[in-house]
């Protein structure tokens, strides 16, 4: 079976030590190790970095031209690697218009059908299936451009405290730099009382501010003009709501537009109803329902509605298009995913999911002979959707392709053909393959931290002997958002609670209401989620933490910095006056590759440091700004031992697993795990008395059960600490460790929402309605 491998020699990605090492194509392959051993540097950094610039190679001259200035990986040689696809967890969609069912093409498979074979009006014209996209000129509400939402400003968004005046900032949607004293000083010329609060300007004054159109201005109120401006203005009156709807709509910053969407507020479009589409398509029916209401239903209960079209013999073609869609959907069922609908947002979910929908959009692909580089396809599934996709994943080998994934789920990896360990630690220690064979083979690698938990029966959480009592309860009831329906629920403060249940059931709702409610019960509420500690490079872990601005005094504190005049902003890559001119801070510059996607190289006039010559000069312990940067978190813990304020920040850091992160790794390259942890981490460093609610969505998603283990001792050290401590998960080592477990089910969507056992792990284990239990039972 595994006479062909894929064979590499020296590779030296990132923290890999000139690796060498044979992999067998044709088979499902695990990459383990610790977080941040180099398993990743091995699988992606390097084979589908390598695959990805032989196809590059391949393709016209012109291209090649501009593919050479990406780089490629370091290694000196791989043998026998077939064309690859890369499956990673990418951090949502660029625009809200993606959906899952543009993500997945079933959008363009349901136009089709309605186009060919939907329910016309008579005399009604066919129309061809852009109808019936959103996103096409012809198929957009013209009212909301295919949005379904649109934006209005309000005297309530636009003046948010009516008892200012024009001059203490009233009209808060206003800038309030030159412009928005521009814009006061041509009020006051026009003979408004701008020193007067806002609630008391008559109506017709309030609304003439406010709302009317862009009004040229070539006088003023002659009483105030010899007091108040010494010269007549001419120019132009611009309105708070001319103002905030021209920067949301047309400004290049995103800072900008995110401010003026502050000041709106949104509804369903009245013209569609926040269906998005024109009504010449919402007028076809299929099934009796429009478009927009197919793409609403859970895909589960979709691929049921076409089931009974696939069956008709009527419309050969409708037929066929309903048959597939009715398979695609069935794939989307398997990976645990039947409870998302067409229609919703890309944005919103999680990770884990977007890379299962990618997953099932490549099994329907009929590719054969392709490397699948995955990237932890268990995050965010329950044990039970788990086991259906290792059956995704077989089918995939099966087809002839090969699968190396990088995974920390032990039952995942129970069932790898093969395994690559990288270890033994992280960062500067890690980087080398400890073993590589059959799995089995592994139980006598001693150095392998993976090793105790796959075959030793090592846990990341030992059952808890003596179980926590809760101090007292919040109570909820009558809970309605999404799919919780009039639920109740006691939810134990002063213990550690785990919320079960499979994907879709409902715990991330569940735990948004338990922090709507909590205020007056708590003296704190901490949520930590998976969305971004940043939404661009120049954000990264040391920015987030505050740990920068103790690095940047460090070196502002040095003799050559004090000689030179710099001062800590100096040492901002930011600023003008520290950074690199060509780059302006990023460290890299953008390549266009005209038929292919866009990519970065580093910068070649800073190297990728995002410094100019000047600011590098200064050194600190023989280190530049950029050198302490490029550390890890561990190797910062020692260059920094004596600095207390970042001995501290980085050793919260290290005790919640992620000593192998660089300083200035940039947010755009962190997971959703990660980035929950750095949020953690700045929390943790804090010192805070009272009873705090710290709310988790699934906090050890992309860590491996060692790490795991040094995350929950931080997360049961708060409860001992007299907190409460709430976490969304799906690990049942964690849940077996829990002093008390909710579980939501029994399905996910329409067939969940409902408490089915809730209790101490024990209880839960013996429920017979929860698909929880029989996986719990397994871990106590």
């Amino acid at each position: 079976m595994h006479d062909r491998f894929v064979r590499i020699r020296g590779a030296r990605e990132h923290n890999l030590k000139a690796v060498d090492a044979d992999i067998p194509r044709d088979a499902l392959v695990a990459f383990t190790g610790v977080s941040g051993s180099g398993k990743s540097s091995l699988a992606f950094g390097t084979l589908y970095a390598e695959a990805q610039r032989r196809y590059f190679e391949s393709v016209a001259p012109y291209a090649r031209r501009l593919i050479h200035q990406v780089g490629a990986p370091r290694v000196e040689e791989i043998s026998g690697l077939p064309p690859a696809v890369a499956l990673q967890q990418q951090r949502g969609a660029p625009t809200s218009r993606s959906s899952v069912g543009t993500l997945t093409t079933l959008s363009n498979s349901l136009r089709m059908l309605f186009s060919r074979a939907g329910e016309y009006p008579p005399g009604a014209d066919r129309l061809d299936s852009d109808a019936f996209s959103p996103n096409t000129a012809v198929g957009a509400c013209p009212a909301c451009h295919g949005l379904g939402r649109v934006h209005e400003a309000t005297e309530a968004s636009l003046v948010p405290d009516p008892s200012l005046t024009i001059r203490e900032g009233a009209i808060a949607a206003w800038p309030g730099a030159w412009l928005g004293k521009n814009l006061r000083d041509i009020l006051d010329a026009l003979g408004y009382d701008i020193d007067r609060p806002w609630r008391e300007l008559s109506p017709a004054e309030r609304e003439w501010i406010l709302f009317t159109d862009e009004q040229p201005v070539v006088t003023v109120h002659p009483e105030r003009e010899a007091h108040r401006i010494h010269r007549p203005y001419q120019g132009t009156y611009q309105s708070a709501k001319r103002y905030v709807l021209h920067t949301f709509a047309d400004s290049k910053s995103e800072a900008l537009r995110r401010r003026a969407e502050s000041f709106l507020v949104s509804a369903d479009c009245p013209e569609c109803g926040g269906r998005r589409l024109g009504r010449d398509a919402l007028a076809v029916r299929f099934g009796g329902r429009d478009i927009a209401e197919l793409a609403a239903m859970p895909v589960a209960g979709l691929g049921e509605l076409l089931g009974k079209a696939a069956a008709g013999p009527d419309d050969e073609a409708a037929t066929l298009l309903a048959r597939d869609l009715v398979a695609r959907i069935e794939v989307l069922g398997e990976l645990g995913l039947g409870y998302l609908s067409m229609d919703r947002a890309t944005p919103t979910l999680s990770t884990g999911e977007l890379q299962r929908l990618r997953l099932a959009t490549q099994l329907r692909s009929g590719l054969f002979g392709v490397v699948y580089v995955l990237d932890e396809p268990s995050a965010g599934l329950h044990p039970a959707d788990g086991e259906a996709l290792l059956g995704v994943l077989g089918r995939l080998r099966e087809a002839g392709n090969s699968l190396f994934v990088v995974e920390h789920d032990m039952d995942v990896v129970r069932q790898a053909d093969w395994i690559v360990d990288v270890g033994p630690r992280a960062g500067e220690h890690g980087g080398e393959v400890l073993y590589s064979g059959p799995v089995a083979g592994l139980a006598d690698v001693e150095a392998s931290r993976t090793r105790g938990f796959l075959f030793e029966g090592e846990r990341v959480s030992e059952r808890r002997t003596e179980l926590r009592e809760p101090a007292e309860w919040l109570r909820l009831r009558g809970l309605t958002r999404h799919n919780l329906r009039g639920l109740d629920v006691d939810v134990p403060l002063g213990v550690f609670t785990a919320v079960t249940g499979v994907s879709g059931s409902g715990k991330s709702t569940l735990v948004g209401e338990i922090a709507d409610r909590a205020t007056g019960v708590v003296d704190r509420l901490v949520q930590v989620d998976q969305k971004p500690i940043g939404r661009t490079p120049r954000s990264n872990l040391a920015t987030y933490t505050g740990l920068f601005d103790t690095v940047r005094k460090v070196f502002a504190a040095t003799e050559e910095a004090k000689a030179r005049g710099f001062t800590a902003s100096r040492f901002s890559f930011n600023v003008a006056a520290g950074r690199c001119p060509a780059c302006q801070g990023e460290g890299f510059v953008s390549v266009e590759l005209l038929f292919l996607p866009g990519t970065y190289k580093p910068c070649e006039e800073c190297g990728g440091t995002r410094y100019n010559a000047e600011t590098l000069s200064v050194r600190y312990r023989g280190a530049t700004i950029a050198d302490v940067l490029d550390l890890t978190v561990d190797a910062a813990a020692d260059f920094l031992a004596d600095v207390r304020p970042a001995a501290r920040s980085l050793g919260t850091l290290q005790e919640v697993g992620l000593g192998y992160l660089r300083l200035g790794q940039p947010a755009t390259e962190l997971s959703g795990g990660e980035a929950q942890r750095i949020k953690l981490a700045a929390e943790l460093q804090r010192a805070h008395r009272g009873h705090t609610l710290y709310l988790l969505d699934e906090p050890t998603t992309g860590l491996h059960p060692a790490d795991t283990q040094l995350l929950l001792r931080q997360l049961h050290g708060l409860v001992d600490a007299g907190n409460s401590v709430v976490v969304v998960e799906h690990d049942m080592g964690v849940v077996a460790g829990a002093d008390r477990v909710i579980d939501l089910g029994p399905g996910g969507g329409a067939e969940g929402g409902r408490v089915v056992a809730a209790g101490t792990p024990a209880e839960v284990a013996r429920s017979a309605d929860s698909r929880t239990a029989a996986y719990l039972r397994r871990c106590l």
